[in-house]
């Protein structure tokens, strides 16, 4: 009995864990527009990446090579522009931050994020770049509303400015009250407003790719299995009609 007890104590437990993790993000997420055949908008995302995100962030499942390859990157430009510490252009896109050095800076090791996009989703990563605001009382002086008490800093504010969260008042119930209604920057960034969200529009379509690097050329292949079908389909109903056409 006590044994069937713990069994359904462990499988309630699972079903809520999982229902707690399917529940998503508290905060409504922005549309990310992901289109893979934007070379230029994917090239753009791994100049954004290398030079903002790499410092801290791996992709040690993603190559160099590759990453050019598939981007219509020439090496010898890749390598001139998007390599910084000496990496041979075969190698995996890692830093040079330790397990130590990251514990101390940062109080845990940053995520690898050759697989984010799979795990979080576009629409998420979208979100989350452009959600952070400036939070005093967070170690590194900013917060975000997407993840909440995250502890990495802003690496992109040069871009996109000093970020506040803003108020309105409205009327509710009877009384006036303030209402959060977005982040708006103070405008000493490098890109406007709209710039800055189509940077991160790049950024995240990029990490989407690296995600799954393969998924261009099984599209590609996928019309050539469709058109392999349709012919073989029609081949079969020729055979078909000729062997049963003295059937009656």
């Amino acid at each position: 009995m006590n044994k069937l007890l713990k069994t359904c104590l462990l499988a309630a437990v699972s079903a809520w864990s999982v229902a707690t993790l399917a529940a998503g993000p508290t905060v409504p997420l922005d549309k990310a527009n992901v289109n893979l055949h934007d070379k230029e908008s994917l090239q753009r995302g791994a100049q954004l990446f290398m030079n903002y995100c790499l410092g801290c962030h791996q992709m040690q499942y993603q190559r160099y090579n590759r990453t050019f390859r598939d981007l219509e990157i020439p090496e010898d430009i890749g390598a001139a522009n998007l390599q910084f510490t000496g990496e041979k252009v075969g190698d995996l896109i890692t830093n040079t931050m330790s397990t130590q050095q990251a514990n101390a800076w940062f109080g845990t090791a940053a995520p690898d994020l050759t697989l984010v996009a799979r795990v979080r989703g576009a629409d998420w990563l979208y979100t989350y770049f452009r959600s952070f605001y400036v939070d005093e009382t967070r170690p590194f002086g900013v917060n975000n509303t997407v993840f909440e008490n995250v502890g990495m800093p802003h690496v992109l504010q040069e871009l996109q400015g000093v970020p506040r969260k803003t108020y309105e008042s409205r009327m509710i119930d009877g009384e006036m009250q303030d209402v959060y209604v977005g982040i708006k920057t103070d405008g000493s960034g490098m890109l406007t407003t709209e710039e800055f969200d189509t940077a991160m529009n790049d950024l995240t379509n990029f990490l989407v790719y690296t995600g799954e690097p393969m998924l261009l050329e099984q599209r590609r292949i996928g019309w050539y299995s469709f058109g392999f079908l349709l012919v073989f389909t029609i081949l079969a109903w020729l055979l078909k009609r000729e062997f049963f056409k003295d059937v009656k």
